[in-house]
C-alpha cells in the first residue's frame, strides 16, 4: 500500500535556494512551450463545439448525434491513456509528444471531409485515440522537473492553456466561420478543421526537435542546476512513497477516489468546452464572430481563479479546500446557468462563474494524487486518474445533447452535471485529508 509522508519539508534552505534559479530557467524555457502544445490541443478538440454552428444543418445531424459524437472523443481517449503515459515513462516526453501533436493535428484537418454520421463518430473516436496521454502524459513530465511544493502553481501555469484556448479559440473559431465559407468550395466548418489542424503537425514536428526529456538533458541548464533540480525530485521521491509499482497504485483506494472526484470535475470542463457556444447562442445572440468573442469571456474570468488558487494553495500549503470550493462555485454557477438559459448577460455572468470554479479547480487537485506516487506508479495511475475522469467528456456533452433534443434547451442537462460537480467537492471535502509535501 503506498503510504503519503507526514513531512512537511524535505529540503534544506541552502538546497532551495540552489535549485531556485533553475527551476525558473526550467518553467521559463518549458511551461510557454507545453502551453502552446495544449491550446493546440484542446482547440483541435473543441473546434466541433463552433463546426457544429452550420456543420449539422448540413450534414443533417441531430442534436443528441453531435452530443455522441463530441463525448466519443473520451472513449478513444479512455482505452490508449495508460499504454500511452507508460510507454512515455520508458522512452522519454519528447518522442511521445510529438507523436501525439502530430497524430492528433492530421485527424482533425480529415474532420473537414466528413460527409455521414458514421464517419463523424468514427473520426471523433481516432481524435481520442491519438491524443490519449497528452494531459496525462504533461503532468507526468513536469514531475520529472518539479517537486511536490512547487507543482500546484506549475500546473496552474501550464493548467491556463484551458482558459487560453477558450479565450484565443473561441474568436478565431468564430472569424474562420464568419470569413471562410464558400472559400476553395469548402464550408466554413470544414475551414475550421483544416486551418486549426495544421498548426499541430507543424508542432510536432518542433518538439522532435527542441523538447529534453530530463533536466540532465537540457543545454540550457548548468550541470550544478540540473544536479540541483535532480536532488530535490530524489528527496521527493524518498518523502512521498515507499512503493513505486503501478500494480501497488492500484490497489489504493485513495487512486479510484481520485478519479471518481476527477469524474466530477471534468464533467464542468466538458460542459463549457462543448457547449459554451451554444449557451450563448440560446441567450440570443445569432452573429458567430460575436459568440465567438463572449465565449472567451469566461475562460478570461478561469484564468485568472486558475493561476490564484494554485499559487495560494502553494503559499498556505493547503489542498483539499482549495479544490473542494471551487468545484462547489463550480456546481453553483452550473446550476445558475441552466436556470437563467434565455435570460441574456445574467446567463453569461452564471456561465463565467461556472468557469472560475471548474478551471480552479484543477491545478489544486492534481497536487493530490501526486502526494501519493512516483516512477511507474504515478505513470500509470496519473494516466488512469485521468482517463477515468475524462469519461465525463463523453457523459456530459451526451446528456446536454439529449436534453436539448428532447426539451429544445440544455436546461435539465445542465442541472445534472451540476449535481455531478456538486458531488465531487463534497467528496474532496470529506475524504482527501492526506498530506501533501509542502517546502
Amino acid at each position: 500500500m503506498l503510504q503519503p509522508s507526514d513531512k512537511s519539508d524535505v529540503l534544506s534552505g541552502s538546497t532551495a535556494a540552489r535549485a531556485a534559479p533553475a527551476y525558473a530557467k526550467a518553467a521559463l524555457r518549458l511551461i510557454p512551450a507545453l502551453v502552446f502544445l495544449f491550446i493546440l490541443a484542446w482547440i483541435d478538440r473543441v473546434n466541433v463545439g463552433f463546426a457544429k454552428l452550420s456543420m449539422l444543418s448540413e450534414l443533417n445531424l441531430s442534436e443528441a448525434a453531435y452530443g455522441f459524437g463530441a463525448g466519443i472523443f473520451f472513449v478513444g481517449y479512455f482505452l490508449f491513456e495508460v499504454p500511452s503515459n507508460l510507454l512515455l515513462e520508458k522512452i522519454g516526453a519528447r518522442k511521445t509528444l510529438a507523436r501525439i501533436t502530430i497524430l492528433w493535428g492530421l485527424n482533425s484537418v480529415a474532420m473537414a471531409f466528413v460527409k455521414t454520421e458514421l464517419w463523424f463518430y468514427v473520426l471523433r473516436f481516432t481524435m481520442g485515440v491519438f491524443e490519449a496521454g497528452f494531459f496525462p502524459g504533461v503532468v507526468l513530465y513536469l514531475t520529472y522537473w518539479f517537486p511536490a511544493g512547487r507543482r500546484a502553481r506549475i500546473n496552474g501555469l501550464f493548467m491556463t492553456s484551458f482558459a487560453i484556448a477558450g479565450i484565443v479559440g473561441g474568436p478565431v473559431a468564430g472569424l474562420i466561420m464568419s470569413t471562410m465559407g464558400g472559400v476553395g468550395g469548402f464550408s466554413n466548418w470544414q475551414w475550421v478543421f483544416i486551418l486549426e489542424g495544421i498548426p499541430s503537425v507543424l508542432a510536432g514536428l518542433a518538439v522532435i526537435r527542441l523538447m529534453p526529456d530530463r533536466p540532465r538533458e537540457a543545454s540550457w541548464l548548468s550541470k550544478e542546476e540540473a544536479q540541483a533540480i535532480e536532488d530535490d525530485l530524489a528527496s521527493d521521491r524518498k518523502a512521498v512513497v515507499s512503493e513505486t509499482s503501478f500494480k501497488a497504485a492500484l490497489g489504493d483506494w485513495r487512486v479510484w477516489l481520485c478519479a471518481l472526484i476527477y469524474f466530477g470535475i471534468v464533467n464542468g470542463n466538458a460542459t463549457i468546452a462543448f457547449w459554451t457556444p451554444s449557451i450563448i447562442k440560446e441567450t440570443g445572440v445569432t452573429d458567430t464572430l460575436h459568440i465567438g468573442l463572449l465565449s472567451a469571456l469566461p475562460f478570461i474570468a478561469g484564468t485568472v481563479a486558475m493561476i490564484w488558487n494554485g499559487a495560494h494553495s502553494d503559499r498556505t500549503g493547503e489542498r483539499r479546500l482549495h479544490c473542494a470550493i471551487a468545484a462547489l462555485i463550480a456546481a453553483l454557477g452550473l446550476a445558475a446557468t441552466g436556470a437563467l438559459i434565455g435570460s441574456g448577460s445574467a446567463a453569461l455572468i452564471a456561465l463565467t462563474v461556472a468557469a472560475i470554479g471548474i478551471l480552479a479547480a484543477f491545478p489544486v487537485f492534481w497536487t493530490i494524487p501526486q502526494a501519493l506516487l512516483a516512477g511507474t506508479a504515478a505513470a500509470g495511475a496519473i494516466a488512469l486518474i485521468n482517463s477515468i475522469g475524462n469519461l465525463a467528456g463523453f457523459v456530459a456533452p451526451y446528456l446536454i445533447g439529449i436534453s436539448a433534443s428532447l426539451t429544445g434547451t440544455a436546461t435539465s442537462g445542465l442541472y445534472v452535471v451540476a449535481a455531478i460537480e456538486l458531488v465531487a467537492a463534497v467528496l474532496v471535502f470529506t475524504f482527501c485529508r492526506w498530506k501533501v509535501v509542502k517546502r
